[in-house]
């Protein structure tokens, strides 16, 4: 039996466009309603989930291809590329666990729906919209004036902004 592909939404921006305090926010709301909510959070750097000498780091330096860690409250899979290139995103997407909606912060290339986070603070303040016909809104702390047919939100309308995700997607009940 082929599993099905989660519902899916994204959020875009530039760094420091506020895509992350939104996408917890709207976590929080989602699970609050009682859905189940996974995420996917693409970075444009290497980071690490481990901790220097912890033995799991040492299983990963040793060489191990996965590590996992396993405890009586969350497990964790780390997988080493060595090299190798970047899973795509729809390999990644294909890993979770069933849920109800799939929040994808990052990936802004991706063709998927999305609310664009635009922040005065942010890196660059360059539109995304104008080019991204996968943008369906914008989630903002100033004037917009080049919104064109887009719904803008303010960036900290977290149930507005939910309320849009679940109509648009078509987030039925929650499956709990």
């Amino acid at each position: 039996m082929t599993k099905s592909r989660p519902k899916i939404f994204g959020i875009a921006g530039w760094k420091n466009s506020g895509k992350t305090g939104l996408a917890v926010r709207l976590v929080t709301e989602f699970t609050q309603r009682g859905y189940r909510i996974s995420t996917i959070k693409h970075a444009h750097h290497d980071f690490d989930i481990d901790k220097v000498g912890a033995d799991s780091f040492r299983h990963r330096e040793a060489g191990a291809h996965e590590v996992t860690i396993v405890s009586g409250t969350r497990y964790a899979i780390m997988h080493e590329l060595r090299g190798a290139p970047e899973p795509s995103f729809e390999e990644i997407l294909a890993r979770l666990a069933p849920c109800d909606l799939v929040l994808i912060e990052g990936y802004k290339r991706e063709p998927i729906p999305k609310i664009e986070a635009r922040r005065l603070e942010a890196a660059k303040r360059e539109p995304l919209a104008p080019q991204d016909p996968h943008i369906f809104a914008i989630a903002t702390d100033h004037p917009v004036e080049d919104a064109g047919s887009l719904v803008v939100f303010d960036l900290d309308d977290t149930v507005a902004i939910a309320d849009f995700i679940a109509a648009k997607v078509g987030l039925e009940g929650p499956s709990k």
